[in-house]
């Protein structure tokens, strides 16, 4: 799930990525073009992780779970989605 926060007098959006699955870690990768450097998100009591973010507005970035250091995810809450050069596909957001 993604949830944006404007602010009237910011050039960045809040954004809150929040993912729920049974994993040990979880990282969001691909903001900014960070592809090697995640954000590591914070896992919850109900077993959701959560991250927030800071983006530029008016910007578009292409973004991926990285679960447990194995399995790359998309988010189903995602604007849209972009082909990738692995043959799959990076989840999109816009702010």
């Amino acid at each position: 799930m993604i949830e944006k926060k404007y602010f009237k007098t910011k050039e960045y959006v809040k954004v809150k990525f929040t993912l729920n699955t049974n994993a040990k870690k979880v990282e969001l990768l691909g903001l900014n073009n960070e592809w090697k450097k995640g954000v590591a998100m914070t896992k919850k009591k109900e077993g959701i992780f959560s991250a927030e973010v800071n983006l530029p507005k008016e910007t578009t970035h292409e973004f991926k779970y990285f679960v447990d250091k194995k399995v790359w995810l998309n988010d189903d809450a995602a604007e849209a989605e972009a082909a990738n050069v692995f043959g799959t596909t990076n989840s999109i957001v816009t702010v």
